[in-house]
């Protein structure tokens, strides 16, 4: 019995292998089950096992005519590779291991501080009045509520499957997992998916730098440059190092950079992907506060072989505290995501969750986006004011179509602690460019989403003295 169980298991790894390697690339036919059974020695019913169980993690299908043909080489293979080492460790003691702070949730308490480097939304844009109904109308039908389906509330993730299906993205509820925001979605990843010593792709700067999710799970990022179209999709070839990598992208409103990539470049990226079989991780969560017009199709959308892998969160545009985010994927792969999740925290908030369904199946959301938009653009056109009279001698930046961030490159040079120390003195709260390179570079990532339009001009007034003073 063992040894037949042993020369299943290595049919199975022999054709992972050559699907991983590259030799049987999507859409090829595997050879047939007479010729594996000669090659191994073993008879067909073997075989048919390791087939069956390699079409039911997704890797492989049965067509008419055809014979049984590679149908995923990505995720849908890593969720059926996990890394040797996670059942050694509960994945509990994994995340308390890999506590990262963001700097996005730094400096909570520092209420009276000027706030130009926070990563959300106004208090004056969240809907009150909204979010009051909602409650009421939750509390008038609520019933007791244990522990979740192991991918979260089902009206929930029917809901976003709709909401992604008008933005052009199909994806069925069975292949979304919620997850408590972005950053669990990314541990969950790094944590079931990835390998100790893989390579993570991304653009430089990044928001990504500063989380050190990956970093501590054993693996290294490497930065690629980027213009105003988003990241050079060439450059992936160039720096592209091992099998072990995979490519991690925030397309619609860059963080820190507010860069929206082009459609062109999007198709570029997913080709090359392609080619070298990369998996990709797409952060989408600001895709929803364009101003100037709505942003490309997502790269999910355009992906027709299950490269990518989809995260989503109503972190930015709806309240952080709700904690909602999702992963859309291949079903397999959300299969093995959600089971890690359940070994983390057995699910996501109960009551957030229905707070979410509520606000997506009703169209509550997408009215209270539309009123984010125009606070936005207002906010925008007085924050670009204010540093074309501040700033326009000492740095330089670009014009976001969306989001709420700003690069601000600085043309003077000065220390960033230094610059970070004094405006902290002074009641002011930044974000040095430094945090998203991992190296020294004079640029600060400014936030127009949070602070009054009062006081970012104040901020900015005194960041001009700060920089005259000290260049």
């Amino acid at each position: 019995m063992m040894q037949n169980q042993a020369k299943y298991e290595k049919v199975i790894h022999y054709i992972k292998e050559n699907i991983f390697n590259g030799e049987w690339p999507i859409g090829s036919k595997i050879p047939s089950q007479r010729k594996l059974a000669e090659l191994f020695g073993v008879n067909r019913s073997t075989i048919v096992t390791a087939l069956e169980e390699l079409k039911a993690d997704g890797l492989l299908e049965g067509v008419m005519g055809k014979g049984t043909i590679v149908v995923n080489n990505t995720w849908t293979l890593l969720a059926t590779s996990p890394p040797a080492d996670w059942n050694e460790t509960t994945a509990s003691n994994w995340l308390k291991a890999h506590s990262s702070s963001s700097v996005e949730g730094a400096n909570e308490n520092e209420d009276h501080f000027i706030q130009l480097s926070k990563g959300e939304l106004a208090q004056d844009i969240f809907p009150t009045d909204h979010m009051q109904q909602v409650m009421m109308r939750l509390a008038d039908n609520l019933e007791p509520f244990g522990y979740e389906e192991p991918k979260g509330f089902l009206p929930l993730r029917e809901a976003i499957s709709e909401y992604m299906s008008r933005q052009g993205t199909e994806v069925s509820p069975s292949s979304i997992l919620i997850v408590s925001g972005a950053l669990q979605g990314l541990q969950l990843i790094s944590a079931g998916l990835l390998h100790r010593g893989s390579t993570i792709l991304l653009e430089k700067p990044s928001y990504l730098y500063s989380l050190q999710v990956f970093q501590s799970a054993g693996m290294k990022l490497c930065g690629l440059p980027m213009d105003q179209e988003g990241l050079h999709a060439a450059a992936i070839k160039k720096h592209y190092e091992s099998e072990r990598s995979i490519v991690y992208t925030i397309p619609c409103f860059h963080n820190p950079t507010g860069i929206l990539m082009t459609e062109q470049r999007r198709k570029e990226l997913l080709d090359v992907c392609e080619q070298l079989r990369l998996p990709v991780i797409e952060d989408d969560i600001y895709r929803e506060l364009w101003i100037d017009g709505p942003p490309p199709s997502s790269l999910k959308s355009l992906d027709p072989y299950g490269h990518v892998l989809y995260l989503g969160s109503l972190s930015k545009t709806l309240s952080p505290g709700l904690r909602i985010g999702w992963i859309a994927g291949s079903e397999q792969v959300i299969d093995r995501l959600a089971e890690i999740k359940q070994q983390t925290d057995y699910g996501s908030s109960s009551l957030s969750q229905r707070v979410a369904a509520e606000w997506i199946s009703s169209g509550l959301y997408e009215t209270h986006l539309s009123f984010v938009r125009e606070q936005l653009k207002e906010r925008r056109a007085t924050a670009l004011h204010i540093l074309d009279q501040y700033m326009s001698d000492l740095a330089e930046w670009d014009v976001p179509s969306g989001g709420f961030l700003i690069w601000l490159k600085l043309k003077v040079k000065i220390p960033y602690k230094e610059l970070y120390t004094k405006a902290y003195q002074q009641g002011i709260l930044l974000n040095p460019g430094t945090i998203y390179t991992e190296e020294s570079t004079q640029a600060i990532r400014l936030s127009y989403g949070y602070a009054s339009m009062e006081d970012f001009e104040k901020g900015i007034k005194q960041l001009r003295e700060i920089m005259l003073e000290n260049s």
